[in-house]
């Protein structure tokens, strides 16, 4: 949809009356360039457990991190802890 979230986390995702999932709290999110998407970095920012590594690390944050996100909470819900 050319948007990186950037704070996808258990709390910002509902399930409506029709039982499809929902993202909410898009405060923090960035609008992408279509054209570039995937090269583009922006700052961090987000919530410790659920950022990628080299975002922790000082590196930037870029569409990949939010599949991270979703990563560590499909882990949380199969196993019950945060990987790290």
């Amino acid at each position: 949809m050319g948007i990186i979230h950037r704070d996808i986390k258990p709390e910002n995702i509902m399930i409506n009356d029709q039982n499809l999932v929902r993202i909410i709290d898009f405060g923090v999110s960035k609008i992408i360039d279509q054209q570039k998407q995937g090269k583009e970095f922006f700052k961090k920012a987000g919530t410790p457990y659920y950022m990628a590594p080299e975002v922790i690390n000082g590196g930037n944050y870029c569409i990949q991190a939010d599949v991270w996100s979703i990563g560590v909470i499909l882990y949380t819900m199969v196993s019950g802890f945060l990987p790290f």
